[in-house]
């Protein structure tokens, strides 16, 4: 049997098009899956500054419970932490979520914890037998570790997060990741006059 010459012309476009279309499907999915991948990293690191962030806030009654018992003038540097911690742990974020303005809002509470744990370092060096408690010595080194734990694990997230963001906005990933719903990610910035982690520091040495 013949086929007219218009069935086969039709027949060779049909088949082009498959391909075509089967083509740019391939592509649309390697690009997808390459994005989740590199989003997935992001989350990773983004669960580990939670986690340190979180050992700091457990960290904290135990180590207000100590002071307090040596310091008893010091009632508001006391209720400065113990505020701010309540004000840093209510703040929270879902990775899923994440955009500027949220991650803003949780650096700042998370920073003003980290001032009043220092306004707090300031008024322990007038107790002398308070840093040479042992108790206490012990909090405020799991503390100092802590803090540059959360230095590190900001880092990560920051340096996961530009990954991604060069990843999700080159052309034409960028064209997928709009389609799919890929958002930037935001990045943690510098505290104002701070480019290292604060100085935890409780030892008895001067």
């Amino acid at each position: 049997m013949k086929f007219p010459k218009w069935a086969i012309a039709v027949a060779v476009i049909f088949g082009f098009s498959i391909l075509i279309i089967s083509g740019f499907a391939i592509w649309g999915i390697s690009k997808y899956n390459g994005l989740v991948t590199i989003d997935q990293n992001v989350k990773n690191k983004w669960s580990q500054v939670e986690n340190q962030y979180q050992r700091r806030s457990d960290l904290i009654p135990n180590l207000v419970n100590v002071v307090k018992g040596y310091t008893s003038h010091e009632r508001e540097t006391l209720e400065g932490v113990i505020n701010a911690r309540s004000k840093a742990t209510s703040t929270t974020i879902n990775a899923n979520d994440m955009d500027e303005a949220a991650l803003k809002r949780f650096q700042q509470n998370q920073d003003a914890l980290s001032s009043a744990l220092s306004r707090l370092m300031v008024v322990v060096e007038k107790y002398p037998d308070l840093k040479a408690n042992e108790q206490f010595r012990d909090l405020s080194s799991q503390l100092e570790g802590t803090e540059n734990r959360i230095a590190t694990a900001r880092r990560d997230f920051n340096d996961a997060a530009q990954e991604y963001n060069t990843h999700r906005n080159k052309f034409p990933t960028v064209i997928v990741a709009g389609l799919a719903g890929f958002r930037e990610r935001p990045y943690f910035t510098a505290q104002a006059g701070s480019e290292v982690a604060p100085t935890v520091d409780f030892s008895t040495e001067k």
